[in-house]
């Protein structure tokens, strides 16, 4: 294992979204993450997040069992953090709230992830990414003028919620690192959501964004910034915000379209003007007659064309993890650079390698196995396989 977050440890509880997803970027770059996951889930279904949990190890615990706990407690002793990713109070019910873990590691960092957070009128509500957007502004500015339209489960789960999370645990551990102590922290997507949001919440008084949808320079209303329809029934996305962009933009166009950026009742007639002339024309011939520095215009790509697009393939912003085509671990360093990402673990992959790492023989863990406390599974990852 290699990459700048070696010697990293966390344990997190298994779940859907942004933990495992937080597990993935920290995991990819090196950290050693241990995913403690429910029995229910062993040789189940395939998670539909499963790309997201590559890079890391799972064990399958009956954590209700008092065995079943104290394995999570063995897990922490030497540990930098551990993830709670149950509603308020549930983890203390199971033994295995901060105050619980806390006393076994002095530097345990203890982060909480959840929607609305641990208090708050909302605190024991459940929810999912479109409700954290909802409540904290996002949604409103998102979609057409007529409707709101959620923008997958990327704001609130993924940028609010898993790439907050790994902020704070990494914060959190360097802190620790120099004070002794660990600490608890609130991570809440609704929380997340917000501060993504901070920006707006500045214009809006600035007078510089209308609160409304579909009525400013960055939600689809200026004619500059946009995507458009073209004859083949694909689109091409327009960012020409600057003058000077939008001037060699109209050029290779070859319209006279004015930019009017301080006059946005202009802006409905120049984006018919515009969205006629793309209309004219495949997205693949725009692609070669816009192919300038200058234009700001570029293909919207699918989820299947994006890894083979030039820029992307030369930049290998892609890999393939067991033959499935996924983003490659980023961002990119020049000197402590990591492994390959590991292929996906499934509930239970790694229970009775972790259970030997933690020091119990193999008639001790038969005996867990046996006894129901713990799962190994039997479709085993390719990593486990080797190991």
């Amino acid at each position: 294992m290699s990459g700048p977050l070696r010697g990293v440890r966390i344990v997190m509880m298994g779940g859907l979204g942004p933990a495992p997803f937080c597990g993935m970027l920290l995991g990819d770059l090196g950290a050693d993450v241990v995913r403690v996951d429910a029995l229910a889930g062993v040789d189940g279904p395939l998670p539909i997040d499963y790309t997201v949990r590559r890079s890391q190890r799972s064990v399958a615990v009956d954590v209700k069992d008092s065995r079943g706990r104290e394995l999570v407690h063995r897990l922490v002793a030497n540990a930098d953090a551990f993830v709670d990713v149950y509603r308020p109070g549930v983890a203390e019910r199971l033994g295995i709230g901060p105050d619980a873990l806390q006393p076994l590691n002095p530097r345990l960092v203890y982060a909480r992830m959840t929607g609305y957070g641990q208090d708050g009128p909302l605190a024991g509500h459940a929810g999912h990414d479109i409700n954290y957007l909802a409540l904290a502004g996002a949604l409103h500015g998102i979609g057409t003028a007529e409707s709101p339209v959620p923008p997958l489960n990327l704001v609130g789960d993924y940028g609010g919620g898993g790439m907050l999370l790994a902020v704070g645990l990494l914060s959190a551990i360097l802190e620790a690192r120099e004070s002794g102590e660990g600490q608890v922290l609130d991570v809440a997507m609704v929380d997340g959501v917000a501060t993504l949001l901070a920006p707006y919440f500045g214009m809006v008084p600035a007078g510089t964004w209308r609160d409304r949808r579909q009525d400013n320079l960055l939600d689809g209303a200026a004619h500059f910034y946009g995507a458009y329809a073209t004859a083949d029934g694909r689109h091409v996305a327009v960012g020409a915000m600057e003058p000077k962009f939008y001037a060699e933009l109209c050029d290779r166009l070859d319209v006279d379209v004015p930019h009017d950026e301080a006059e946005p009742a202009t802006w409905p007639a120049h984006r018919a003007a515009l969205a006629a002339r793309f209309a004219e024309k495949s997205r693949e011939d725009w692609e070669r007659l816009l192919d300038s520095p200058g234009c700001c215009a570029t293909p919207v790509l699918s989820l299947s064309e994006a890894p083979r697009h030039p820029h992307l393939a030369a930049r290998d912003t892609f890999i393939a993890v067991d033959g499935i085509t996924q983003p490659a671990p980023a961002p990119r360093f020049s000197r402590t650079r990591p492994d390959a990402p590991s292929s996906p673990s499934l509930p239970g992959d790694h229970s009775r390698a972790l259970l030997r790492e933690l020091g119990f023989d193999e008639h001790a863990i038969t005996e867990l196995v046996d006894a129901g406390v713990v799962k190994q599974s039997v479709t085993q990852s390719a990593d486990e396989r080797k190991g």
